[in-house]
């Protein structure tokens, strides 16, 4: 990684098979079980259309989730630059799930406290598990190189579905 650059993921819904490997890679990493029901990456089903699209926290510069918690349990991690549930300091709130306008910060149903994606420390596993590359990690000249998530979407793909 460069000087400048921030590495983030990306998603290319149009190269998504549905095969859900990056779901059952990152529960593994995240919780040491295959189970896609506490992946913090999620694979959306558009049945009209056919198609799928991969979603998970874009680590966004408005970072709501991180602003409206009461005890600073999230953070940014100075290497990776997502913003990270510091699980000792959570207190189980909930405020962070419901201020994330995108959905992708849950509650651990074991532990019931705040969890979301932390780029798996700079090697994120739904990246390595994904055969068809419709979710890549790449580095970009600064943070926040797209200001809203709907931009971080292939637009070409958006203008597919509508013209569907």
């Amino acid at each position: 990684m460069g000087n400048n650059g921030v590495k983030m993921l990306e998603i290319h819904p149009d190269l998504c098979t549905g095969c859900i490997q990056c779901e059952l890679a990152c529960s593994w990493v995240q919780t040491g079980t295959f189970a896609p029901a506490k992946s913090l990456i999620r694979v959306h089903i558009f049945d009209e259309q056919s198609s799928y699209s991969p979603y998970t926290c874009f680590q966004c510069d408005e970072a709501w989730c991180l602003q409206v918690c009461p005890v600073n349990a999230i953070d940014i991690d100075p290497v990776t630059h997502a913003k990270i549930v510091i699980d000792d300091v959570c207190v189980g709130c909930k405020l962070c799930v419901i201020a994330c306008p995108f959905g992708t910060v849950f509650l651990n149903p074991d532990t019931k406290k705040a969890y979301k994606c932390d780029l798996c420390g700079g090697d994120p596993a739904c990246v390595r598990a994904c055969p068809t590359d419709a979710i890549t990690f790449n580095e970009f000249e600064e943070e926040g190189w797209i200001g809203s998530w709907g931009d971080k979407v292939d637009t070409n793909y958006a203008r597919s579905i509508e013209g569907s």
